[in-house]
């Protein structure tokens, strides 16, 4: 038997060969987005009342005045905002420029960034954020069910 290849399969190795761009690469992949500290915000309609639930649920309070009807409850990693007469439906709220333990980090997309790119892929942001101002701001998009999701950025753009 000949252990020589056949002419065929030469053949179609030269092809594929002759085919391939050695400048070609891969299209770089876009960095996922980085959308910082994440919270539920629930609409409550008893502050007092909710804030006793929850911290018979050992989150401590961390932000907020209940006087002013809202508080910030952590446990662990978990984040919870009690909100009464804010706003009508529960949230899911995103932080940029913060971690978990409210840090400030040094480097973060700014809320200004993540709405621009955010518009790039369809989504319509209501209310939006002034691209023109560097201080904190906010904008919100509506999923498909009509869940409000917050992005709310409370420190300056980052200087870059």
């Amino acid at each position: 038997m000949n252990a020589l290849p056949s002419l065929a399969v030469v053949g179609l190795a030269a092809a594929w060969l002759f085919t391939q761009d050695p400048q070609a690469k891969e299209a770089p992949k876009e960095a996922a987005l980085q959308l910082g500290n994440f919270s539920v915000s629930l609409n409550v309609k008893d502050i007092k009342a909710s804030l006793a639930f929850y911290e018979k649920l050992d989150f401590k309070q961390v932000g907020g005045n209940p006087a002013q009807n809202w508080v910030v409850l952590q446990n662990g990693s978990t984040t919870i905002g009690l909100f009464q007469g804010m706003f009508e439906r529960n949230m899911l709220t995103f932080n940029p420029g913060w971690n978990a333990k409210k840090e400030t980090l040094k480097e973060f997309e700014d809320v200004r960034e993540l709405q621009a790119k955010l518009k790039a892929r369809g989504l319509a942001p209501t209310p939006e954020a002034d691209p023109a101002t560097d201080g904190p701001a906010h904008f919100m998009l509506t999923d498909p069910d009509g869940n409000p999701i917050l992005f709310d950025q409370h420190v300056p753009k980052p200087k870059r």
